[in-house]
């Protein structure tokens, strides 16, 4: 599979349907895809549902998203932090919807939907509010609860490079949520800093393979 390379931004994130749910990367603003979060903004979908690590910082980026109004619920782990505000008086205001998961089984269920596993289970939640409503079971005498995978429409990716058949590089620390996204979504669009000829990354050090990958952009 080869994927397109993209001459925009606006191009790339072309098509994503109103009411979509969208996977964006990023740990903080690490990794964040900002060029195609503007896109999205600017390409006009609403009503989304955002799989993310946390619920953007300060006002750009995945915050400017939730600040247009486009965004129905939010799926992340730390929703509250010092430079949340966007997302803080949105929820406050009744404006959106929240489902809190815990970070390490988010990204647990994004991974299971890239590998094809129906569910699993998990000692995450257990005994909170985070597991009610959830089917529980003891293994190995210590209690467990029922996760299912948590794929998505549409992943807005931020990456180092990508080769023209779309193998992609992350840099360090920003390769945190990348991979189990690219891998968990319908649609993979990659932004990276550079687009080489197929045959010029180091296999060894190809983070998400172009099987994966829809559409890339350089920006």
């Amino acid at each position: 599979m080869t994927a397109v390379i993209c001459g925009t931004a606006a191009e790339a994130v072309d098509g994503i349907a109103g009411g979509s749910t969208v996977m964006v990367g990023g740990f903080g603003m690490a990794g964040m895809p900002v060029q195609l979060v503007d896109a999205l903004i600017a390409q006009g979908a609403t009503d989304l549902t955002v799989i993310s690590n946390n619920a953007g910082n300060g006002d750009s980026g995945l915050a400017a998203l939730l600040a247009a109004g486009r965004v129905r619920k939010m799926i992340c782990s730390f929703p509250r932090q010092h430079d949340s505000w966007v997302f803080d008086g949105l929820y406050r205001a009744g404006k959106i919807a929240l489902e809190l998961i815990p970070q390490g089984t988010l990204a647990e269920r994004m991974r299971a939907a890239g590998a094809g596993i129906g569910a699993f289970y998990c000692p995450t939640g257990v005994g909170t509010p985070l597991a009610e409503g959830k089917e529980t079971r003891v293994i190995g005498g210590r209690p467990y609860v029922l996760e299912y995978p948590l794929a998505a429409d549409v992943a807005l990716v931020g990456a180092h490079k990508a080769d023209r058949m779309g193998n992609v590089v992350y840099r360090k620390t920003a390769r945190n949520f990348g991979p189990v996204m690219a891998a968990a979504a319908r649609t993979t669009i990659i932004q990276v800093g550079e687009v080489v000829e197929a045959g010029d990354l180091d296999p060894e050090v190809i983070g998400t393979p172009s099987i994966y990958v829809s559409r890339v952009v350089a920006v």
